[in-house]
């Protein structure tokens, strides 16, 4: 009995704490869609889904840059100390060459040229245009399974926002029963006082407002969970109190046939469509590896200036062809 009635003192004590720390905690009352509008706004799992999509983005940019012409520029700019060069030619005239005669080898000590090279491409097997295609589809199915991801976590925050009220009430509802418990045991007292009634119905009722109180610890814990758990979901601290608004049990919309559901959710499911453009963009792959079999065919074209002071300077060298 002793056991008992300890074990009772120490879940009064306890739930008194609870009771008193709630209480000096202002709870912040939050509408569904205000819920549903933080939870999408402090998504990491959206914002990931937005780098993607802006990296598919530039993979499209990057498939159109494809058709543009390429060009590439070089220079290099060459210094040398005293080089020793001998220009050795023969002599038609069949003399020899005076070897007392100074020699009128220039003397080179530095040297510049400057290379552009451009590449247009003309054909090359379709590739071009497979990659383009193949890259849109791909944005395509980015943006489907970023919308997939939002409707998932809309969904995620309304079951939370579900869950949250209805631990809020049933913690609202174990204390209205604990309070009648509470009084009938009162009332109990009274008569057993008075001889009108029995010893053990009044410690029925005792046992009775006991398991009602550890009742209203575990609902108590579950609505403490739940506010974590939505409190991580919004992006709050996981010591703000939230209080969920009761108007989402009222329907304000007229429900329509179970069929009529089932056939809106086959018709928007965005991750059906995205696995159906990322099926596309495999076709295309697999046009882009055939393409290779053919040759490609582009407009080259360049330009070169050579300058060697005291020796020699070319300007002007410009060359155009077809590469294969």
């Amino acid at each position: 009995m002793k056991i008992k009635h300890l074990l009772l003192a120490t879940v009064l004590l306890a739930s008194a704490a609870s009771q008193a720390q709630d209480s000096t905690r202002a709870a912040r009352p939050i509408t569904l869609n205000e819920a549903v509008d933080l939870g999408i706004k402090n998504s990491h799992q959206l914002k990931n889904s937005t780098a993607k999509i802006e990296e598919a983005t530039a993979a499209v940019r990057e498939a159109l840059d494809g058709r543009l012409p390429s060009a590439k520029a070089s220079g290099s700019y060459l210094r040398v100390n005293n080089p020793s060069i001998k220009m050795k030619a023969e002599d038609n005239s069949g003399g020899g060459s005076n070897p007392d005669e100074p020699s009128t080898t220039p003397k080179v000590s530095q040297a510049m040229y400057g290379l552009v090279n451009f590449s247009l491409p003309v054909y090359t097997g379709g590739k071009i245009r497979y990659g383009i295609e193949s890259s849109r589809l791909l944005a395509e199915a980015t943006r489907l399974d970023a919308e997939h991801q939002r409707e998932e976590v809309t969904q995620n925050i309304i079951e939370a926002y579900i869950n949250l009220y209805k631990a809020k009430a049933a913690v609202d509802l174990v204390k209205e029963n604990l309070a009648q418990n509470e009084q009938r045991v009162k009332d109990f007292r009274n008569l057993e006082k008075n001889g009108i009634l029995a010893r053990n119905d009044l410690l029925k009722a005792e046992l009775q407002a006991s398991n009602t109180e550890l009742t209203l610890l575990d609902v108590e814990n579950s609505w403490a969970l739940a506010n974590v758990n939505m409190d991580l979901m919004l992006g709050l601290p996981a010591t703000t109190l939230l209080a969920p608004d009761s108007s989402i049990t009222e329907v304000t919309t007229a429900v329509l046939p179970l069929d009529d559901y089932v056939t809106a959710a086959l018709k928007g499911r965005k991750d059906i469509g995205a696995i159906s453009l990322q099926r596309r963009a495999s076709d295309n792959s697999v046009k882009i590896a055939k393409a290779d079999k053919y040759p490609s065919l582009a407009l080259t074209g360049g330009y070169v200036a050579l300058d060697v002071p005291k020796f020699i300077a070319v300007t002007n060298a410009v060359n155009l062809g077809v590469g294969v």
